[in-house]
């Protein structure tokens, strides 16, 4: 089995800059890379925040806050990925992109390094393919925000030895998250239960049953949700929702996950919720 130690996170945004938060706290070296250099800065400030909030909360020392930074190193080259045991990407959910950001990791990865990707949607399979060790690539689904969110699916494509599942599970443990083995079909198990409920709310609005507001306040008071579909909805962004539901459309050709024409209005207006200012709520 490996012994990772060195790991690198492709992609600085919200997810990316979680993930390598998580590994960097854990004792882990990590690279966290992007080739824009605004993103790199930008994801490395939300790292310090969150720290910051954590500490201002007693939930770590200061101390606890200088050992993660040290533990993390801003990288704008992918080469990097050359001294690392693991590499995670965590782009934007677009497969042409994670095939391209893959095939390039594959020229620098030394024979041992595994390749995982925190896709929520895309086929594992099918991204490992255009490398020359598919065995050595697997799903690391984290959930949004990651430092906060103890899940992780694991989720083998075709080609995934049970080595490489076995490292991952054993340093999803290292990291204190859960781990749920997940086999590669299209949603994988969190985005196929979670997304047609969120389309199901939305075209519960679409058909006039009721508003926004109040199919929230069904599931949250109804069902004890913590936070309702259509606010979630926004706060994963609904471009995203509407790319996975094409997903599963796609990939089942069954016409439950058809998605429901107002999510697809909405993202045509640019109102992709939270970070647009505007969704099914208007944000400042």
């Amino acid at each position: 089995m490996n012994d990772v130690q060195h790991v690198m996170v492709v992609g600085a945004g919200q997810m990316g800059s979680g993930i390598a938060q998580v590994f960097a706290q854990s004792g882990f070296n990590v690279y966290l890379h992007d080739k824009n250099k605004d993103a790199l800065n930008k994801g490395m400030e939300t790292i310090e925040k969150f720290l910051n909030r954590s500490v201002k909360k007693e939930r770590i020392t200061e101390q606890g806050k200088e050992d993660t930074l040290n533990n993390l190193t801003r990288s704008t080259d992918i080469q990097d990925a050359a001294s690392c045991d693991l590499v995670i990407e965590a782009a934007v959910e677009n497969v042409d992109i994670k095939k391209t950001i893959f095939k390039e990791l594959a020229t620098y990865k030394q024979e041992h390094t595994i390749l995982a990707t925190n896709t929520s949607s895309i086929s594992i399979t099918e991204i490992a393919a255009v490398t020359n060790r598919p065995d050595q690539v697997i799903g690391m689904h984290f959930m949004n925000p990651v430092p906060v969110m103890k899940l992780v699916e694991i989720i083998r494509g075709l080609q995934t030895s049970d080595e490489t599942y076995q490292t991952i599970e054993e340093l999803t443990n290292k990291i204190n998250k859960t781990a749920v083995e997940v086999n590669d079909s299209p949603g994988f198990a969190a985005n196929r239960i979670l997304m047609p409920m969120i389309n199901e709310a939305i075209y519960a609005v679409y058909e006039g049953v009721s508003s926004p507001e109040d199919v929230d306040t069904v599931m949250k008071l109804g069902m004890n949700h913590p936070m309702g579909p259509l606010t979630l909805a926004d706060f994963i962004g609904l471009d995203t929702c509407l790319y996975i539901m094409e997903v599963l459309h796609e990939g089942f050709s069954d016409s439950k996950y058809r998605p429901c024409p107002l999510l697809r209005q909405y993202v045509k207006a640019g109102w992709l919720g939270k970070k647009s200012g505007r969704g099914f709520y208007v944000y400042e």
